[in-house]
């Protein structure tokens, strides 16, 4: 599918299809298109938690108001972001750079981030948001569709999941395949709502 044409196509879709199984190498397919999303200074911090236990999917279905989409989609994704990614080995993430490329990288991440809570914060969501697109677009230009969610109880699915501390949930995303089209879109805002030149 032309990347156009999944960026018109996409929509959230609630009801899926619980029979149908995504397979290892689609699953794996898709999680290798959303790491290359991009990050501020390519920390990477995203998460990404593949909910398969059947039990575990019932009991988040029961903190997200019920909605029959956590247990149906064929793949159910927890989308958290690592907060103190930026100081857990950060050579890392420059590994294959030059070595002054790297040095002054490595201070450039400390000198942002040191300190900072509500960067860190900011930055985890930004780059988490990025990362759910990808996942979105790439899973409909496999033929799936796509409900991202932030209609839960946060705080008692960090508890299921087991959360770690300097860790935070941005939102959940079930894909899979649709039980009926999506409905029409509720109604776009014009360019001229959104756009502005220069200054407000």
């Amino acid at each position: 599918m032309h990347v156009f044409d999944a960026i018109n196509e996409r929509r959230a879709v609630k009801a899926f299809d619980s029979s149908h199984q995504m397979t290892q190498e689609e699953q794996q397919q898709l999680l290798s298109l959303a790491i290359l999303s991009p990050t501020a200074f390519n920390i990477q911090h995203w998460r990404f938690v593949v909910v398969q236990d059947p039990s575990l999917r019932q009991q988040i279905r029961a903190a997200a108001w019920d909605q029959a989409q956590v247990t149906d989609a064929s793949l159910f994704l927890v989308l958290c972001a690592d907060l103190k990614a930026w100081e857990k080995q950060p050579a890392r993430y420059w590994a294959n750079a030059d070595v002054p490329v790297r040095e002054y990288l490595l201070s450039a991440i400390a000198n942002y981030y040191q300190g900072k809570d509500q960067v860190q914060r900011d930055e985890a969501l930004r780059s988490s948001g990025i990362a759910a697109q990808t996942l979105m677009l790439a899973a409909k230009g496999m033929g799936y569709d796509s409900c991202p969610m932030d209609g839960f109880d946060f705080a008692k699915v960090g508890e299921l999941i087991r959360l770690p501390q300097d860790h935070l949930i941005a939102l959940c995303i079930a894909i899979g395949k649709p039980l009926q089209p999506a409905r029409p879109r509720g109604g776009q805002l014009s360019l001229s709502d959104v756009v502005i030149t220069d200054r407000f």
